[in-house]
């Protein structure tokens, strides 16, 4: 069996891929089981259900290197552990908070990092191999597109807010602000210098 062959092999031939699917499912409902806000973890998880769909309607369409599949399962673990609790209160942040004596919570900036350095790649595997973009495109557009989706998702979050918890203080903290008017600002910075960051060194490695 080629490479190539086993790339688009069925999914229960594919070990990696089902150790990942019953990883996330069981730390999913874990977190649905266990969460002290069921109305955020709904929302929260919106986005997660959304990006699994996708995956589940294209497996047989467009197969995803391993490297992709990885990336996409860190940064879901990541989104999934955030949406147990207000981001503003979760735990591992409080933590580090605590360690390294923050003002602030800063879980949500660090999965803001994460969307652009975990995901950048798996774009560009779709640009490079499902549509077929010039080289240097498709380590560009992924960078670009993490900009554009995380001003979207900022503004998305914020008519959410808006409409489900009508300005209330639990609004502020699905928002995540913590009191920062920048916050927006911020976490688009962040997922944009991620994606960046991976797809500077994609593109430096791409030859050796």
């Amino acid at each position: 069996m080629t490479l190539n062959t086993a790339a688009k092999a069925p999914y229960l031939h594919q070990p990696l891929h089902l150790i990942y699917s019953a990883l996330f499912a069981a730390f999913w409902l874990y977190t649905g089981l266990t969460t002290p806000d069921i109305k955020n973890w709904l929302m929260e998880n919106t986005l997660t259900l959304s990006m699994v769909i996708f995956l589940v309607a294209f497996y047989n369409i467009f197969r995803f290197s391993d490297t992709s599949y990885t990336l996409v399962f860190l940064f879901l673990l990541l989104h999934v552990y955030g949406s147990q609790y207000q981001y503003a209160e979760n735990p591992f942040g409080e933590w580090l908070k605590e360690q390294l004596q923050l003002q602030r919570n800063h879980y949500d900036r660090l999965v803001h990092f994460g969307f652009g350095l975990l995901l950048a790649y798996p774009m560009h595997e779709v640009l490079a191999k499902g549509v077929g973009v010039k080289a240097f495109l498709s380590y560009l557009l992924p960078v670009e597109f993490t900009l554009s989706l995380s001003a979207l998702y900022e503004v998305v979050e914020w008519l959410v807010a808006d409409v489900a918890y009508k300005g209330t203080e639990q609004g502020m903290a699905f928002l995540g602000m913590q009191g920062d008017i920048w916050d927006a600002q911020k976490d688009i910075a962040l997922a944009f210098s991620g994606a960046l960051l991976t797809m500077g060194a994609a593109f430096v490695l791409r030859k050796r």
